[in-house]
């Protein structure tokens, strides 16, 4: 094990998989979180349960029992300098909320080294990635502005490819994975933030949980890799699985999205890989169809996005019109993601409605 690491999470309900799983690597974890969420925190740790493959049930890893300090508080409780690194875990539009604005200005200003784990990368990253015109996807963010003080140099990406919620009948510091994949970060710009990340990959890679008394290896790693596109992988499952939740009646689960018509999930999926080739990734890079289409048997709850877009937010993370952007640019177009982009741009006006 490396030394331990301070490490600032901003965002408390996914972000606290990454943080059991560095808190079980013995670093030290602050979660950036709304008053009700930080008491909890504090008071009770975090607990995750997690399948592991050949055991019957979830396994529970508690905070408190871990190596690592966990601690929990508002945007005004945290000094970005005090950390070694910098994790996004809200949904995109939370960055324009008062207090969260500040501290993520703050973040920029510092140069700590920061790593998204958003599905929306954040604009400083695209503008790592050849082949894309971030200052032309500005309009897809809720307030583009916010990321303007960043140096892309310091911001990487991480795919955010475990699925995971909070059980509706728990208390908030719980949360259940339901898909036990990896996370799959680019490199830094620079050797030492990359040096960095995989310290903490390597000391992920090798906790050992006791299980009564029988040490067992735990899923859901961190996986660094050097090419920017590796967490673009995740574009093509938004947009053959999670958008495609939503439609003109209402949303549906995942598995329906992906598996009631499996061509046509197919060629939206090929679609959005061909546009990744495009931009510079190698296929190796993306992720094979039936992969996803098999991981995705196991998704029976609709996507967070059509869950928020129904529930009545008036903004939700508009990875669909990234895509479509981006796609634009290459001189690509898809009638299925023209249709999905309408549907959340006609739920949101409805939503947006609603509340004025």
């Amino acid at each position: 094990m490396s030394a331990p690491r301070n490490i600032l999470i901003m965002g408390a309900s996914y972000g606290s998989l990454l943080a059991i799983k560095l808190l079980l690597a013995g670093h030290n974890v602050k979660l950036i979180c709304l008053p009700a969420e930080a008491e909890l925190f504090n008071s009770e740790g975090a607990i995750v349960r997690i399948p592991v493959k050949g055991r019957e049930g979830l396994v529970q890893l508690e905070s408190r029992r871990a190596p690592g300090k966990l601690t929990a508080g508002g945007p005004a409780s945290a000094n970005p300098s005090d950390y070694d690194l910098v994790v996004l875990a809200m949904q995109e539009p939370q960055y324009r909320s008062p207090g969260v604005r500040e501290l993520l200005d703050a973040v920029a200003k510092s140069r700590v080294p920061c790593m998204s784990i958003m599905n929306m990368p954040p604009l400083p990253y695209l503008s790592r990635v050849p082949g894309i015109d971030a200052k032309a996807c500005r309009d897809c963010y809720a307030s583009p502005e916010v990321w303007d003080s960043f140096d892309p140099a310091t911001m990487t990406l991480c795919s955010p490819d475990p699925q995971a919620f909070r059980p509706p009948e728990e208390k908030v510091n719980v949360l259940q994975v339901r898909l036990p994949t990896n996370f799959k970060s680019a490199r830094f710009a620079s050797d030492a933030h990359t040096a960095l990340l995989r310290g903490l990959e390597a000391d992920v890679e090798a906790v050992r949980f006791d299980d009564g008394g029988k040490k067992i290896e735990l899923p859901v790693k961190l996986k660094v890799h050097e090419s920017v596109f590796v967490p673009l992988a995740k574009w093509a499952m938004l947009m053959a699985g999670n958008y495609r939740c939503i439609t003109k009646d209402g949303m549906r689960p995942i598995k329906e999205a992906v598996h009631s018509d499996i061509e046509a999930t197919r060629a939206v999926y090929n679609w959005v890989v061909k546009l990744c080739v495009s931009l510079g990734a190698n296929e190796k890079d993306l992720v094979p169809f039936e992969k996803y289409a098999a991981a995705a048997q196991g998704l029976a709850n609709p996507s967070s996005a059509a869950r928020a877009l129904f529930g009545g937010a008036p903004n939700i993370e508009r990875v669909d019109r990234l895509v479509r952007t981006v796609a634009a640019q290459k001189g690509m177009s898809s009638p299925v993601l023209d249709e999905v982009v309408a549907l959340v741009d006609a739920q949101l006006e409805k939503n947006r409605k609603a509340k004025a």
